[in-house]
């Protein structure tokens, strides 16, 4: 099991509460995040992403997360220790 966080920058433009929301929403559905917080600081968004292998955590974040409309940008961590 791989486990990473993953911050998320919304677009310039788009930083109103509810678009941010539908972001967080959109996100929270998708197979392998276990965990969305709105946050302050550098992402408007942190995750928690679980998966089997850093390639599939990589697809998680490539072709789900990163495609989501509104999202500028990622950043992810990989977890190292509990």
């Amino acid at each position: 099991m791989v486990a990473a966080f993953v911050g998320i920058k919304v677009g310039p433009g788009e930083l109103d509460k509810a678009w941010i929301k539908n972001v967080r929403e959109n996100v929270k559905k998708m197979a392998g995040v276990k965990e969305v917080y709105s946050v302050m600081g550098s992402f408007d968004l942190m995750t928690k992403v679980e998966a089997k292998s850093i390639e599939e955590l990589s697809n998680i974040v490539i072709d789900g997360i990163r495609v989501t409309p509104g999202v500028l940008s990622t950043e992810t961590l990989l977890i190292v220790a509990p």
